[in-house]
């Protein structure tokens, strides 16, 4: 399974989130050479998220920065999805691989902080996870890493199916959503 379908299968309503905050993580300048010069274009990449489980990302193109940021924004929003968190950290190790990036995420103790780039840590934010360990291995892209840390994120099981898996209650097993 890709990951726009995982997207798709973990997809929530904007409406369904908190406040949500807006963070641009990358802006690049493309230029088109043409007949009379050059034509400079923009593409922006952002994050959203409420800080309780939520995040979206989207890529935004215009021909001014501003409509770029504004256009990533809107397609972050359309692109919310629900990702499980333990306390204040991940409930267990995972790698995201996108292309020829991959991250590794890793749960970390209380006080830890987030210890990332800043790409990982713009999601890590919008997510709500206060304590991680990550490693970004391979390409350093800012696209491809997202799309490796959103991978990786979507990866994380449902607390619901680990318990039917294990026999168990979601209490048991120890999930619970963040700030709860």
């Amino acid at each position: 399974m890709g990951l726009k379908e995982k997207i798709l299968a973990r997809r929530v309503a904007p409406g369904d989130c908190g406040q949500l905050t807006d963070k641009t993580v990358f802006i690049n300048r493309v230029a088109k050479v043409v007949k009379g010069g050059r034509r400079f274009s923009f593409s922006a990449l952002v994050v959203t998220g409420d800080g309780m489980g939520h995040v979206g990302f989207g890529l935004g193109k215009a021909a001014e920065v501003p409509e770029a940021i504004r256009k990533a924004s809107e397609s972050a929003r359309r692109m919310i999805v629900k990702i499980p968190v333990k306390g204040s950290t991940l409930p267990h190790d995972v790698i995201g691989k996108f292309g020829a990036s991959k991250v590794m995420l890793r749960p970390a103790f209380p006080g830890t902080g987030v210890i990332a780039g800043s790409v990982v840590r713009a999601v890590m934010d919008a997510v709500g996870v206060k304590d991680v360990l990550t490693k970004c291995i391979g390409s350093t892209n800012a696209h491809n890493v997202l799309q490796a840390t959103m991978s990786g994120l979507l990866a994380i099981k449902e607390p619901e199916v680990v318990a039917v898996t294990r026999g168990l209650t979601v209490a048991e097993i120890g999930y619970s959503a963040c700030g709860e």
